[in-house]
């Protein structure tokens, strides 16, 4: 039996998700609150001490990290293949997978929390968003998610995180002129990890973006007919964070420009 522990509107989540769908594998879900604390309950922290989403149990056997549960996901049910049988492409798709976990997470994490999540946290109340705080393990994420959270588009995360993601969307335009998919000719565990940040994008308004890069838009309604794209996402909606999402993303549209003018 395989359990996964997930939420909804995580990034994480919806890669392992994307993956367990086009295994077509059937999962146990359990899904944490976030903004409960659900991931730093005791219980939780036992099974990942990281106190993020997802982990994945399987028999028994206990697995963190999204790009290494996507991975293992692959090993134990190698059909159909999510990885190419050429080294090369592999080693181009780890390429991809690489830059998630190195940069491409924590600028997400920046501008989501400092363009929308910011004002969910805020409603909680200083003391109860200080505790959360101080749950947060690894003391540069926690000093991070603070400054986005209390000081939003005026973080000094922000504009970072900005022109992290117009360097991706660059460089994605650039292979997606060459090939289908991010690793080649061939779906892999790179187009299932970058899914979630591109839509990401979308849902806070920012696919101006890639107006100019129309090789990203063919990718994405290619990605969005793949058989894991619905229980990826939509099967897990969550008008909440949704409606916050474009709402804030609308009125950030200027700040984006302006820090990619300044470049």
């Amino acid at each position: 039996m395989i359990e996964l522990y997930h939420n909804d509107m995580s990034v994480c989540a919806q890669k392992v998700r994307f993956a367990l769908g086009e295994k077509a594998l059937k999962w146990e879900s359990h899904h944490l609150n976030l903004r409960a604390g659900d991931q730093q309950k005791p219980d939780y922290v036992k099974l990942n001490p990281n106190a993020v989403v997802p982990t994945l149990v399987n028999e028994g056997k206990v697995i963190i990290e999204s790009t290494v549960i996507n991975e293992y996901l692959d090993d134990a049910y190698p059909e159909p293949r999510l990885r190419p049988t050429d080294a090369a492409a592999r080693a181009r798709m780890r390429l991809w997978t690489k830059q998630l976990d190195e940069s491409i997470h924590a600028a997400t994490r920046t501008m989501s929390n400092a363009i929308a999540f910011r004002h969910q946290k805020l409603a909680l109340g200083t003391e109860a968003l200080k505790t959360l705080h101080e749950k947060i393990p690894d003391p540069k994420k926690r000093a991070e998610s603070w400054e986005n959270i209390t000081k939003g588009v005026d973080s000094s995360y922000f504009a970072g995180a900005v022109r992290r993601f117009d360097k991706l969307l660059a460089d994605m335009e650039t292979s997606l002129r060459e090939e289908p998919w991010l690793a080649g000719k061939e779906f892999s565990l790179a187009d299932i990890g970058y899914a979630p940040y591109v839509l990401r994008l979308q849902d806070l308004q920012l696919q101006f973006l890639w107006d100019k890069r129309p090789h990203i838009s063919t990718w994405f309604e290619q990605v969005a007919k793949r058989p894991g794209y619905k229980e990826a996402f939509d099967d897990w909606p969550n008008e909440s964070y949704a409606s916050l999402m474009k709402e804030k993303g609308v009125e950030v549209q200027p700040r984006i420009k302006a820090v990619l003018t300044s470049a």
